[in-house]
């Protein structure tokens, strides 16, 4: 993918922090929603054929929600990686989470190629794949410009995990060039928030 597009998502990374403020507690260390968004709700097909429900299949967990593409040589993987290897090192709000990851090159990212690539990761990873429009409302649902998906440019798409915490709202999202360390503090946090215990 050219080094223009990985710019372009980078920039919009940027913009989306700039319409953040920073938590009022301090507990949270990623990029915090200054008006808590709720879990949209779309449907795609998971990687064992079935149709996937995100707000319902999620309801009451940790919700980590990432479209990407497995062809991407750097966005996707580091982002991928490092959420496993905090799941890894925190098996107790591993339990509780769900992380999720669309593929929204339609192309090429088959349930089988999808579910391949996040075994990599972690066996556990939800994979999801649509149709064009169908990735296309999954993504605007979410509130995240849809990816533009191009045979000679390679792919654009939001580099960033979008949270949901069990309380079934967005707090905070992570861009790409998260530290680890952010994920390591924050997991445990919004793992926490049911409702009654908000930022």
């Amino acid at each position: 993918m050219p080094r223009r597009i990985h710019r372009h998502v980078l920039a919009v990374a940027l913009l989306a922090a700039s319409c953040a403020a920073p938590s009022p507690t301090g507990r949270l260390q990623g990029v915090v929603v200054e008006d808590p968004t709720p879990k949209p709700s779309f449907v795609l097909t998971d990687t064992s054929g079935e149709r996937y429900d995100f707000a319902a299949e999620t309801e009451g967990k940790l919700a980590l929600l990432f479209f990407g593409y497995t062809n991407c040589p750097d966005i996707c993987p580091v982002q991928l990686s490092q959420i496993a290897e905090v799941l890894r090192q925190m098996p107790d709000v591993a339990a509780h989470t769900e992380v999720v990851f669309v593929g929204v090159d339609w192309r090429r990212d088959t349930p089988e190629v999808i579910r391949a690539y996040l075994d990599r990761f972690d066996s556990r990873f939800v994979g999801l794949t649509g149709t064009a429009e169908e990735l296309e409302r999954a993504q605007v649902a979410a509130g995240v410009p849809p990816a533009v998906v191009d045979a000679d440019t390679g792919v654009a798409h939001a580099g960033w995990v979008i949270a949901y915490a069990p309380d079934g709202m967005n707090h905070v999202i992570y861009p790409f060039g998260t530290r680890q360390s952010t994920l390591m503090n924050d997991l445990p946090v919004l793992v926490t928030m049911t409702g009654e215990d908000r930022r």
